[in-house]
């Protein structure tokens, strides 16, 4: 995924917040994947408002001090899988 891509969810997937264990899910029709506080951090920003450079640079920020190269792989790597399923798409 490039670094000037505008990641955002597929319409057929919706982030929701569980009330029983606070944390966040994305559900996609008959499925759905718990999602630990760093991929929900990433698909919060998969809005089609930011390009990739901008999810990382925010995230890289806020775990900082953990490398910027290390949120960066992270992040890719994480949008690359969503993609491969669908569920998120891009906007040049």
């Amino acid at each position: 995924m490039s670094h000037d891509a505008r990641p955002r969810l597929a319409p057929k997937a919706r982030l929701r917040l569980d009330q029983k264990t606070n944390r966040y899910l994305l559900l996609y029709p008959e499925k759905g994947m718990q999602l630990n506080p760093t991929a929900a951090d990433i698909v919060q920003l998969c809005t089609g408002e930011h390009t990739v450079e901008e999810i990382v640079s925010r995230l890289a920020e806020k775990y900082a001090p953990q490398p910027r190269e290390v949120v960066e792989r992270e992040v890719l790597s994480f949008l690359d899988a969503l993609s491969e399923r669908a569920l998120v798409r891009t906007d040049p």
